[in-house]
């Protein structure tokens, strides 16, 4: 860790927050202003995570439905096989190589991604960026939740057929969503909020079993798939191959961007778990295990089951719960269901959970607890009616691209400033202080050149999502952040 933070600690001047997950395990400095402090957020003392940790963080963030349904899809943009492998591969390498990079100052410092944020947003203004990704994390904290909750209900109905009626909204339902559909909803809403509850501890023992676990089934699902199919009657080109030559290229460069664009969320915020690593090389060991190795082999995976469906069941099947379903057996449809159930939970809480949960915390830190951040996010998924927003398309576009249209400049800000702005040096103390001459005080707690360079990098992405002549640049919306937020932010501190 970082030889500027102190070992000793000191209660907070102005009275301490509840006991929380890291109580014991914070490096609280005389002078640390309550304001900016918590348990939560204040630099860890021991860090424990080793190289499988980071490997497992990565498997429950790959497995889920999503994961499952985005891999498939990419088989099916009309590429040949190894055209999608080999997108798959430049753009899991560039997912990798981003999560390195934003990885060490946290790791370094023992902070999570709020707290390295004052570094170049000021002590305040840091709010900015957890505000931004906590919200998306509401958004996609119960998208996933409802996606799981699609697994409850199908056991529910294999057990209880009668209870079919409840399953209908138009029947029985409120908002939007039929009442066994609450009651999956919410079954599987408090089941997460129990494993985050527990702290990261908690989180790191479920994630370390939960991914090799969800491995296991969807291996056995695979090869049972394949022997009922037969592999001469397995076509892995899903949308059958439409472009040759270079015209295949710009489709393969969408594919490469849609990789980047579904891990941008948890890239950005990684930090909130890289900081538990050991070291940065156990860090980066885990991240290259955890992301092109784990990546695809999972994608491998999933496209030659999506692509025995088809055989065995007469119709090309791209939801891992519509495919469990299909099988006549119980004991298949149980672990089925089940795996996907705990693959979804285990990316909603890394990705999801975990993130707001230090977010808002940072917000307030001595009246929001890390614990109390997660559960805002959890309670914000409830009245965003998830399932709303999934079952219309053009509106879970809207809003997710453009609340991901900040993600890119954020991410471009942060690592402009670790790497070239500060040459990867950082004022631990001065990221827990008030004082109008600390480092990272700015403008009344601001620094104006980050918020500044969000306007214009922000805007110009969501341009992309919302004017139709622009759409075909939607795909590329975080990098085009991301590189705008990187120069802009530089050439304004040109002088430093």
């Amino acid at each position: 860790m970082n030889t500027a933070v102190s070992s000793s600690t000191t209660p907070l001047a102005g009275g301490t927050a509840p006991a929380g997950p890291h109580h014991g395990n914070a490096l609280i400095k005389p002078g640390y202003d309550p304001r900016l402090t918590n348990e939560d957020l204040a630099p860890l003392k021991r860090q424990t995570w080793g190289q499988y940790n980071i490997f497992a963080f990565w498997m429950s963030d790959v497995h889920s439905v999503g994961g499952y349904i985005t891999a498939g899809s990419l088989f099916a943009l009309g590429l040949s096989s190894w055209q999608v492998l080999v997108a798959l591969l430049v753009g899991i390498v560039i997912v990798q190589f981003f999560c390195n990079l934003v990885a060490k100052p946290s790791q370094v410092t023992g902070t999570p991604y709020p707290v390295i944020c004052r570094a170049s947003f000021g002590v305040l203004g840091a709010n900015i960026p957890a505000i931004i990704r906590g919200l998306i994390a509401v958004a996609w904290y119960g998208i996933q939740t409802y996606l799981a909750s699609g697994a409850f209900l199908l056991l529910a109905l294999h057990f209880f057929p009668n209870l079919a009626p409840y399953a209908d909204v138009a029947q029985h339902g409120f908002a939007g969503l039929s009442t066994l559909g609450w009651v999956a909803f919410m079954v599987m809403w408090v089941l997460q909020a129990l494993v985050f509850w527990h702290g990261m501890e908690a989180i790191r023992k479920f994630i370390d079993w939960a991914g090799p676990a969800v491995y296991v089934v969807m291996a056995v699902l695979c090869g049972w798939l394949v022997w009922k199919a037969g592999w001469k009657n397995i076509d892995l080109n899903l949308g059958g191959v439409k472009f040759q030559g270079w015209d295949a290229l710009p489709v393969m460069l969408s594919a490469i961007a849609l990789v980047v664009s579904y891990f941008s969320g948890p890239m950005l915020n990684f930090g909130d778990f890289s900081r538990y690593g050991k070291s940065f090389d156990a860090v980066k060991k885990g991240n290259f295990w955890g992301l092109p190795v784990n990546f695809v082999f999972f994608s491998l995976l999933t496209v030659v089951t999506t692509a025995a469906t088809l055989p065995v069941f007469g119709e090309l099947i791209t939801d891992p719960v519509h495919t469990v379903s299909k099988i006549d057996s119980t004991t298949a449809v149980v672990l089925g269901a089940l795996t996907f159930m705990i693959a979804t939970v285990g990316i909603n809480i890394v990705a999801n959970f975990v993130s707001p949960a230090f977010d808002f915390s940072n917000v307030a830190p001595q009246h929001i607890s890390w614990r109390t951040g997660g559960m805002i996010a959890a309670v914000g998924s409830i009245f965003i009616t998830p399932w709303n927003l999934y079952a219309n398309p053009e509106v879970i576009h809207y809003t997710l691209d453009v609340l991901g249209s900040f993600i890119g400049p954020l991410f471009g800000i942060l690592i402009a400033d670790y790497y070239i702005v500060r040459r990867q040096q950082v004022d631990v103390d001065a990221l827990y202080t008030m004082s109008k001459h600390g480092a990272y005080w700015y403008s009344k707690g601001y620094n104006p050149r980050a918020v500044w360079t969000m306007v214009p990098s922000a805007l110009i992405p969501i341009l992309c999502v919302i004017v139709p002549t622009l759409r075909p640049a939607a795909n590329y919306a975080w990098f085009i952040g991301m590189g705008l937020g990187f120069v802009i932010y530089l050439v304004l501190n040109r002088k430093n």
